[in-house]
């Protein structure tokens, strides 16, 4: 069977391999940069400088005496280090498992038990001693090693160790374990995804082919955490397949600095991204004096005209002189960004196509490492679609379900056997069996996807209508003051939502005035604001959704849905139980009102 599905595996097909393929071709080329946490400068490390450094720590690794298959843990941001410790990993034929240094320590010691990790590597002395605190909850755990610092638990002894006692790398078949990860988790605890190597170099391959542009001069900014699915393969893997240099940011509040220092030429990253930089812009131009907003209105309009066609002599001067100045808080080099996790907003994606930026909408599913479909300059670029089932992967649509079949689909769950069979098809596509993905959707014409929402979120209103309030809640979203929304409605006669409003934001408006010395909990219960939010909301959505999906009634709310209370998931999606679990009674309460 493994021989039938070689061919969608072509040389190199294990991580090991594909990264010292990069290594030799361009090894002075700069691979990861990060900031030196003294000057906050950006400090390169070449692709040679990097796999000298690998081939230290695998052999400092050798020296703990992992059994081939076993797991090697990290609770780490992206680094440096990140990379180095999951191919020095591979190189060993060790499993490799990722974990967000952000996250609750309950969510830390059931991963660590699950996976059975040996080994873990944590960023700095604060967390090990987080960790030190579920150590006796999880057995298989034989060492902790700190990522920073000196001495005999150090990532710096093991490549010291490694630099005198050279191992040579392994080279994996691509259909072993490369890496578990977890997702998120939106219900129930989280499932362990089991991708090969086979999985994870096909798709970041496949996916480079679709893009000419991207090549070893490439600069890309690293903004999403390498522990998810989408920036391990569209970013890291990709990047460094061939020979692109690969900034990472140090954190949000330093996002604009770190875009003028790296001036990438390409992003990955989520729509969310993109949607609070274009209100961002819409707050500037609101506020900017009469001369500059009317010359910013005249450029997007002379540039909507231009949209299929060549642009006109005054296109050409308003975009040196208006949208010039947008694509230089990019660093000035932006040309090219992949999205994905969620559908990009047709109003913004066009408006960032119009100032000469590129978004390329991308779906997948961690169970599919992650991509299954894309937009890309091969085949086009249809804005509100998904784009199209890339080289290995095949999409067919039943019962209004999406089900993807191919080289970049999961082995399984780890240790959830009836979850894996309740997920994976019976049939198969050439070899390889389907995933369920739960999104619902369906192709035009020219064989572009589009992803209306989820099967589990999808309820049905007493009306007998169907509503898919995902959607509802991005388009809300969109509102510059609203900074989340959740809609419910299950069996009711309408939908009602919870708000989480900007404070800030909304005090700039002039239509609140009035309200503006109010506390914001007496201000969010008052009847007339609540009334002018309700108004706000219905005109923003009735363009684009049915009477019946607007919702009537608003729960105005100043505590932020987020990963440490439990109602956000680590990619930043919503956890519905959790939500109504603390506010449900409160937005039943709307009813009738």
């Amino acid at each position: 069977m493994l021989a039938e599905l070689e061919k969608y595996y072509p040389f190199p097909n294990n991580l090991v391999e594909l990264f010292q393929q990069s290594a030799g071709k361009w090894p002075d080329r700069p691979a990861i940069g990060q900031k030196d946490p003294k000057t906050k400068q950006y400090q390169w490390t070449s692709y040679q400088q990097l796999s000298k450094r690998i081939d230290n720590l695998r052999g400092g690794l050798r020296k703990l005496q992992l059994a081939k298959g076993e797991a090697v843990g990290v609770i780490l941001s992206n680094s440096t280090e990140w990379f180095m410790i999951e191919n020095a990993s591979h190189g060993l034929g060790l499993r490799f498992v990722p974990m967000y240094e952000r996250e609750l320590a309950k969510k830390w010691q059931y991963i660590i038990q699950d996976a059975q990790i040996k080994v873990l590597f944590v960023r700095d002395q604060l967390i090990y001693e987080k960790v030190s605190s579920i150590i006796g909850e999880c057995p298989s755990l034989v060492g902790i090693y700190l990522v920073s610092g000196e001495g005999e638990k150090t990532l710096s002894s093991l490549e010291k160790w490694g630099q005198d006692h050279p191992t040579p790398a392994y080279k994996p078949h691509w259909s072993e374990i490369a890496v578990l990860i977890y997702t998120s988790g939106t219900t129930g605890s989280p499932k362990g995804v089991l991708l090969t190597h086979g999985n994870l170099t096909a798709c970041s391959r496949t996916g480079y082919k679709l893009f000419p542009e991207l090549n070893e001069h490439t600069v890309a900014l690293s903004i999403l955490p390498w522990a998810h699915s989408y920036a391990l393969s569209a970013e890291l893997h990709n990047c460094l397949q061939f020979g692109a240099s690969i900034g990472i940011m140090e954190s949000t509040d330093t996002l604009a600095n770190d875009f003028l220092a790296i001036r990438p030429t390409a992003l990955m990253c989520v729509p969310r991204v993109f949607n609070k930089i274009y209100n961002g812009i819409n707050k500037t131009m609101q506020d900017a004096p009469k001369i500059k907003k009317w010359l910013f209105d005249l450029a997007c309009a002379e540039a909507k005209k231009c949209r299929g066609r060549k642009p006109t002599l005054t296109l050409k001067f308003l975009d040196q002189v208006v949208f010039k100045k947008i694509r230089s808080r990019f660093g000035g080099r932006l040309r090219t960004a992949l999205t994905a996790s969620a559908v990009m907003n047709n109003e913004i994606a066009l408006f960032f196509k119009d100032i000469g930026i590129h978004i390329y909408d991308c779906y997948g599913l961690t169970e599919t490492a992650p991509a299954i479909t894309m937009n890309a300059p091969i085949w086009g670029n249809k804005i509100g679609s998904v784009g199209k089932p890339i080289s290995g992967m095949h999409v067919k649509i039943e019962q209004g379900e999406i089900i993807a079949y191919g080289a970049h689909v999961m082995v399984g769950y780890h240790n959830k056997p009836e979850q894996t069979a309740a997920i994976m098809t019976t049939d198969t596509w050439n070899g390889f069996r389907g995933i369920k993905t739960g999104d619902l959707g369906h192709f035009d014409q020219d064989g572009f996807l589009y992803v209306t929402g989820r099967c589990k979120d999808e309820y049905k209103l007493a009306c007998g209508k169907y509503v898919h309030p995902e959607t509802i809640e991005t388009e809300i979203k969109l509102l510059p003051y609203v900074i989340n929304a959740f809609v419910t409605g299950d069996n009711q006669e309408y939908n009602v939502a919870a708000l989480v409003l900007d404070r800030d934001t909304l005090n700039r408006d002039i239509r609140t005035k009035e309200w503006q010395s109010l506390p914001t909990a007496e201000l969010f219960k008052k009847a007339a604001f609540i009334q002018f939010i309700t108004t706000e909301v219905t005109n923003h959505l009735k363009n684009s959704f049915a009477f019946y999906e607007i919702p009537r009634q608003y729960l105005l709310l100043d505590e932020d849905f987020s990963i440490d209370n439990g109602m956000l998931t680590q990619t930043m999606k919503v956890v519905r139980g959790e939500i109504i679990k603390k506010y449900g009674v409160m937005l039943s309460g709307l009813y009738g009102t």
